[in-house]
């Protein structure tokens, strides 16, 4: 075939699509009603968009997090949102694009090993799973994770990050700024009033319908801008550049302290503790100086703490869920208003530590804690709400003790890669590669009383991952082979 009917070919295929997109377009605006018309009309242009540069799909996908729950579609019988549709257009379009240079290649990224260990283990689970349409979407959820990782890693240029990570924290600033909203405004639900020093507010709750995950999805930002405001302080190279060093400080401190803010309307115990804990670890990873102020603030803590100076509203929240870790029988509890979300959780703690002892290697299925939860749930306590509240102990329930090796030795070479990625970069990617140091460790200390893993948020971490990859591979110059968005 030769050049010239070749061309013809492709520009034939190329008129075919676009008509073939604009009837769609058409007959979407002119028969559905006008809401779905637009978002039949925003789809399309997503789809074009994602399919000429996949990191379209990408940027779409930051804020598909925190706000695609907001309208979903179903398909098959399944609910999708739009961070579904965004890990597929991205995933075919990356493919796509590989296909049409001839080149379909396997990315050399790292941590590959310890996630395929991972995804084996949980295919492995689905032998003694009730539910294999249960097992399959929990196993697809780390599949996405898995396909979004390599693609940020081995595709995204430095100045691409720096857009990716500029639109997380923009993602971040809009959920803190509508907690603040519903907190002050008193909007939401009245189980989640709450009486505070300074009167009756709501709970924030953002988009994600519960406090909880919604200060856990903060704590996966906000750490985020909190290092980058850290290294912030360099000495500007010359007086032209001292404006920009100031404004960045001063919209990196601002950031933090709106989402802080937020994490702590939420009044979530997890959100709060995740992220001392990344605060404490970003600080000591950072410098000798940072650590050393960071053990002056936690002293001066304790010793408020013992005179009793702290504000006692916040003692309580950490002190009144303490007398119940030593009762061996949620039954013998009188359940009231103040102890009935640390009752709830350890009933579900009980439960799934049940069926990990009843099925000790293999767990019961992963995805399926909630298709077995009826067999183990105690009196009164019959909802399964979906997760076990502890992840560490939900994937040992699902798969059980070979699981539960798998993700700490997944979650562990992921933590130490990061934690050593910081001395492998310089300037704007330490200020990353601490940032994310401080979401892993919020993501794993939060993970001890709830799951991260749901709303889209395992994707966000897939997304930070890839970005520290892609850092710290622009900076010692061994690009992937299939980095081209500059």
């Amino acid at each position: 075939m030769n050049a010239a009917s070749h061309w013809e070919r492709r520009t034939v295929l190329h008129d075919t699509v676009w008509i073939a997109v604009l009837v769609i377009v058409g007959s979407a605006m002119a028969l559905l009603p006008v809401d779905l018309g637009l978002a039949v009309l925003a789809g399309c242009a997503l789809f074009l968009l994602t399919l000429i540069r996949p990191e379209y799909g990408l940027y779409v996908l930051v804020f598909a997090i925190p706000f695609g729950s907001l309208r979903q579609i179903q398909v098959a019988g399944m609910n999708l949102d739009v961070t579904e549709v965004c890990v597929g257009l991205v995933g075919v379009s990356w493919l796509a694009g590989m296909v049409a240079r001839r080149r379909v290649i396997v990315p050399r990224v790292p941590l590959v090993l310890p996630l395929l260990i991972f995804s084996s283990v949980l295919v492995l689970s689905w032998l003694s799973a009730l539910s294999l349409a249960a097992s399959l979407k929990e196993t697809l959820k780390w599949m996405q994770f898995a396909l979004i990782y390599v693609f940020v890693a081995s595709t995204l240029s430095e100045r691409s990050v720096h857009r990716t990570i500029n639109l997380i924290l923009v993602a971040g600033l809009a959920e803190a700024l509508l907690g603040i909203y519903q907190f002050f405004g008193r909007i939401g639900p009245d189980g989640f009033l709450w009486p505070t020093p300074i009167g009756l507010f709501m709970r924030a709750y953002g988009t994600f319908d519960q406090p909880n995950p919604f200060g856990g999805y903060l704590g996966l930002v906000a750490p985020l801008a909190y290092a980058l405001w850290l290294t912030s302080f360099e000495v500007p190279d010359s007086a032209r550049r001292a404006w920009r060093f100031v404004t960045r400080s001063t919209v990196y401190a601002a950031l933090t302290v709106v989402m802080v803010v937020a994490i702590l309307m939420t009044w979530s115990r997890g959100a709060l503790l995740g992220f001392v804990a990344a605060f404490v670890v970003i600080n000591v990873r950072h410098s000798r100086r940072a650590a050393a102020v960071f053990l002056a603030i936690a002293f001066l803590v304790t010793v408020l703490g013992a005179v009793q100076m702290l504000p006692s509203a916040v003692i309580q929240r950490f002190e009144d869920f303490l007398p119940f870790l030593s009762i061996p029988d949620v039954r013998v509890v009188e359940v009231n208003p103040l102890n009935f979300a640390i009752v709830q959780r350890l009933a579900h703690w009980t439960a799934g530590w049940q069926m990990f002892l009843e099925h000790p290697w293999f767990g019961v299925g992963i995805g399926n804690y909630s298709v077995v939860y009826p067999s183990y749930a105690l009196p009164a306590w019959t909802d399964p709400l979906g997760h076990a509240h502890n992840y560490y102990l939900n994937i040992a329930a699902e798969a059980g003790l070979i699981g539960l090796a798998a993700y700490l030795l997944l979650w562990g070479s992921i933590l130490s890669w990061v934690w050593r990625s910081v001395g492998r970069v310089s300037g704007y990617g330490v200020g990353v590669a601490l940032g994310v140091l401080g979401v892993l460790v919020h993501l794993g200390v939060h993970n001890f009383v709830d799951n991260l893993f749901v709303h889209g948020m395992y994707l966000q971490i897939a997304i930070l991952l890839g970005c520290v990859v892609a850092l710290v591979s622009s900076e010692s110059g061994t690009h992937g082979d299939d980095r081209r968005f500059r």
